[in-house]
């Protein structure tokens, strides 16, 4: 089946499903684009960048995928446009791959360290507290142990509902009282877990984005805490980002790839949304894997993203 292989008919269901606003919108862009042309011309190279722009996919990436397109149509002289969708999916995702070589990797595969410490980071409102909860609760589906620390302690509303996720989850919550040390909770987190074997610690910090001096202060000082449990901790940093909002979650990447090392990415809402374009964009332009996807509300909705997966429901 080539690059775009079989995976589980639920969860292509739920890809297609959460994807369903994007690929409607893409698709008529697409027809209105080759309408009335029998092959790729230079007017419809010019139709489809508008079609890739105004699906959020990004300036420089649709300038790439363009270039790419033009080149297969140098080389094979004529390509009529019924062919366009299949070349486009081929080489979004040829450019995925360049940009993120790592293969996606389920809940349930061995973790480099024991406990595996993910330090979560973005703003409020982009779904970092409910993706927290969806992580413990696959995590745990997939057999392990899980420690969450509701370390964005100036937010009474953001403690209570990493509890209530927690609840949710079936997993222990480390908490403080409102106002204390984020990094003291991390510390008191990663002890807990490590004291009690656990598998996977997952530490929620605060979203403010209005100083980034005091949010990388805030962030290293965390990191250094971490440390003086597990020498090596964090070992991922998890930036989640709303896809909805569109071309400003390319400007919150920005932010907070200068305030911390952002070494994976989560992108939400895709379902409520025709922007999911961006996922494309945002992969491409910051060379940090997009290892998370959410597509509902429901806590089976966060799937670990599989670009092939992903370009062929987009584009199917």
């Amino acid at each position: 089946m080539g690059i775009f292989n079989f995976f589980s008919k639920e969860k292509k269901e739920t890809l297609d499903q959460g994807l369903s606003k994007t690929k409607e919108s893409v698709f008529s862009k697409l027809t209105r684009a080759v309408a009335g042309k029998s092959k790729v011309d230079d007017e419809v190279l010019d139709n489809l960048e508008e079609v890739l722009i105004t699906s959020d996919v990004g300036v420089e990436t649709t300038l790439r995928i363009i270039e790419r397109i033009e080149s297969r149509v140098a080389k094979d002289k004529y390509i009529n446009t019924t062919e366009l969708n299949v070349i486009l999916k081929e080489e979004i995702a040829s450019l995925l791959a360049e940009n993120n070589s790592d293969s996606p990797i389920g809940f349930d595969a061995p973790l480099s360290n024991k406990p595996y410490v993910i330090m979560v980071v973005g703003v409020n409102g982009v779904g970092k507290t409910t993706t927290i909860g969806k992580l413990a609760h696959q995590f745990t589906k997939a057999g392990k142990k899980v420690y969450l620390g509701a370390a964005d302690t100036f937010r009474a509303a953001a403690v209570e509902q990493l509890v209530i996720w927690g609840e949710r989850a079936g997993v222990p919550v480390i908490k403080q009282k409102m106002g204390s040390d984020p990094a003291s909770v991390a510390y008191d987190t990663i002890a807990s877990a490590k004291a009690n074997n656990a598998d996977v610690v997952i530490i929620d910090t605060a979203g403010r984005l209005h100083n980034k001096i005091n949010l990388m202060n805030e962030l290293t000082k965390i990191k250094n805490v971490m440390q003086k449990v597990i020498p090596d901790a964090p070992h991922e940093v998890l930036l989640v980002l709303d896809g909805s909002t569109g071309q400003n979650a390319f400007e919150q990447a920005k932010q907070f790839t200068k305030a911390t090392d952002v070494t994976a990415l989560a992108i939400t809402k895709l379902d409520g949304t025709a922007k999911g374009g961006v996922v494309i964009g945002i992969s491409d332009q910051f060379k940090i894997p997009v290892k998370y996807i959410g597509l509902g509300e429901g806590m089976e909705h966060l799937q670990v993203f599989d670009r092939n997966e992903f370009v062929a429901s987009l584009f199917e």
